[in-house]
């Protein structure tokens, strides 16, 4: 992760675009997390960042707020997660305060480093000390689905393949850790 924060604009007007210091920050793989306090009504993050990103190699972009120029982001490939879409832009709205420092996404501390898994149902951030361990415990869980669902795919019924293959109590065992 490559956190950012932005803030409004006050009486400091920006230096730079939006978001372009934590581009060119960024090293290939590298996700920005974007902190905008959940602000639903203007855009933290457009087509031309998400250009310019992929070019730089970049994995993707989280952010804890809007997005504009979803085609152009879909067009070059570059992922781009956000909690709403706008076509208002940051301009006069919204400045970068910091870059690559801790933030807060949604009430969860990011730190510079951590590991960022998004998907269509959502980001989660895991700490580079916990990395190992989660991610062993997510490829076990995905592992037992996976044999759920082809027990399903040879005509079990699901009451019988969920008792049977005990997925309660292998998710109650897991958040007991």
């Amino acid at each position: 992760a490559l956190p950012i924060w932005v803030k409004p604009v006050g009486l400091e007007r920006p230096k730079k675009h939006l978001c372009t210091p934590a581009i060119d920050a960024a090293q290939p793989g590298d996700v920005i997390v974007v902190d905008s306090g959940g602000r639903p009504d203007v855009s933290a993050w457009g087509g031309l960042l998400s250009l310019a990103s992929r070019i730089k190699g970049l994995s993707g972009v989280v952010i804890d707020g809007a997005c504009r120029d979803v085609d152009e982001s879909r067009d070059v490939g570059f992922p781009v997660f956000a909690r709403a879409v706008v076509p208002i832009t940051a301009r006069g709205r919204i400045m970068q305060d910091s870059v690559n420092e801790e933030v807060q996404f949604a009430g969860v501390q990011v730190h510079p480093g951590d590991l960022v898994v998004a998907d269509g149902s959502g980001v989660i951030f895991i700490s580079r000390p916990r990395e190992k361990e989660t991610i062993a415990e997510a490829e076990a869980i995905a592992k037992h689905e996976a044999k759920m669902a082809e027990a399903i795919r040879s005509g079990r019924s699901v009451v019988e393949v969920m008792e049977s293959l005990g997925y309660e109590s292998m998710l109650i065992k897991e958040k007991e850790k």
